[in-house]
């Protein structure tokens, strides 16, 4: 019997989480807003899918494992009501497993009634603050730090749930990004460093939230702000209101312009379009090379490809298809075709490649696997040389934020010189965007920026822990 599971690791970075949420002055089907920013929140995580809905004071939902179009197929959506405020959710799980009650929203019975919540990031002392919890007579029924979430804010709300997330806020170590809903209320938080986005936005007389501005552009929302750092945004039938947390500093992940965003979203004022076509930029004046063609590895690093191309003068053309069916989890019923996924997610061109001197971006390594199969794949398709350029430093450090990079054994770059990297990829040549770069490609955001996967400056102290410490059993 075949079974379904993940696929072998990649060398990109893994998604976090999409959020999105919406309140309407008038009862009507707001779930079809949700699916549609949902849809345009996809890459953000394609294990699983929910949307939330309030009705009559109850709060109705629905969520399952798989994109966003799979879980509400066959009328899913449909079954879901009216209503006036809803939320919803796509996951890439970095705590707790791949199972379908771990998926979001997550509904649960507080001190002030129903209430659901979507969570975008990661709470590294999620394992400590559980037990914590467990002993003081607090049930989990899932495995995910947003269960933990949910349990501080309840445990600290008296009458006004604004307080009890502003004190839950104290314990929570790492980022969160929430959208919480109760029977009357839609309430944003972005974590006090801003790690993970959030904007705001307003279509008609709808307010709706959403991890990205391609989110409001889904349903014809107009951009008001991104959240500040440490900020509760509080929505309801008297409007909005912003709360914030105490001692709250900037410091967002810079990887989202990088890989996480999609390219035509704007975080925190700067574009990531023209971060990532920067970027390309700089790499060329920094280390030019000669040759036939610039190409990028799809998707996210064909921007930083125009971006080199427009710089140097080299043509740019496509060299890799990309194969869109194939998501983040498929069918791999024997040994030898799981060994083959690179050539399952991608293909060579080979009439643009035969004979060329190429340079090829991407836009980071971190395993060194993939990098090192599709070396191969241009060799063998006939490249005469292969220059790889990386759009962002050497990844030498996990994650701890909500992307799945949390130990050094998962990182290539933590136990290998630029030059043994080149070599085990087989390039003729290897080169990396300095920290610097990095940090002027996305200037226009006027903050600073979490940079600890490239130095191992956090925001925070964080202990250097395995990742399954992490994890509950």
């Amino acid at each position: 019997m075949y079974c379904r599971e993940k696929l072998l690791p990649f060398d990109g970075m893994k998604e976090e989480c999409g959020v999105f949420g919406i309140y309407s002055p008038e009862v009507r089907n707001i779930a079809y807003s949700v699916y549609y920013g949902l849809y345009a929140l996809q890459h953000r995580g394609q294990e699983s899918a929910g949307i939330a809905v309030t009705c009559n004071n109850k709060i109705e939902y629905y969520k399952d494992l798989g994109l966003v179009p799979e879980v509400f197929a066959n009328g899913k959506l449909d079954l879901l009501p009216e209503g006036d405020i809803a939320i919803g959710h796509v996951r890439y799980s970095t705590t707790g497993e791949n199972l379908a009650i771990n998926s979001q929203p997550l509904v649960f019975t507080s001190k002030i009634g129903k209430i659901a919540l979507a969570h975008n990031g990661n709470i590294i002392n999620a394992h400590e603050l559980r037990k914590q919890l467990i002993q003081e007579g607090v049930l989990f029924q899932t495995t995910i730090d947003t269960e933990v979430i949910a349990a501080l804010i309840n445990k600290y709300t008296k009458d006004d749930i604004v307080e009890g997330i502003k004190e839950a806020s104290k314990y929570l170590k790492g980022s969160f990004a929430l959208v919480l809903m109760t029977t009357n209320k839609l309430i944003a938080v972005r974590d006090s460093h801003a790690i993970r986005p959030m904007v705001l936005g307003k279509v008609d007389d709808d307010y709706v939230i959403a991890s990205e501005t391609c989110g409001l552009d889904a349903v014809d929302a107009s951009y008001i702000k991104d959240l500040a750092a440490g900020e509760i945004l509080v929505i309801d039938s008297k409007g909005t209101k912003s709360y914030y947390m105490e001692g709250a500093k900037a410091k967002s992940c810079i990887f989202e312009y990088v890989y996480f965003a999609r390219p035509d979203s704007v975080i925190d004022g700067c574009s990531v379009y023209e971060s990532r076509k920067l970027a390309g930029k700089l790499l060329a004046q920094k280390f030019p090379v000669e040759a036939d063609v610039v190409a990028g590895v799809p998707d996210s690093a064909i921007v930083s490809a125009r971006g080199y191309a427009q710089e140097s003068g080299i043509p740019y053309n496509e060299v890799l298809t990309k194969n869109r069916y194939v998501g983040r989890t498929f069918i791999q019923p024997q040994q030898s075709m799981r060994e083959n996924t690179v050539r399952i997610k991608m293909n060579v061109l080979k009439s643009n490649v035969k004979g060329k001197r190429l340079v090829l971006l991407d836009d980071s390594i971190v395993r060194g696997t993939t990098s090192k199969k599709i070396v191969k794949m241009l060799r063998d398709a006939g490249a005469k040389e292969i220059h790889l350029r990386i759009s962002s430093p050497v990844v030498m450090h996990p994650c701890y934020f909500g992307i799945d990079t949390q130990t050094y054994s998962q990182l290539i770059g933590a136990k290998m010189s630029e030059k043994e990297i080149c070599d085990y990829i087989g390039a003729d040549s290897l080169k990396y965007l300095s920290i610097e770069d990095l940090v002027e490609t996305a200037k226009s955001a006027n903050r600073d920026f979490c940079i600890g996967c490239f130095n191992g400056e956090y925001p925070f102290n964080v202990e250097k822990r395995d990742v399954n410490k992490n994890r509950f059993e």
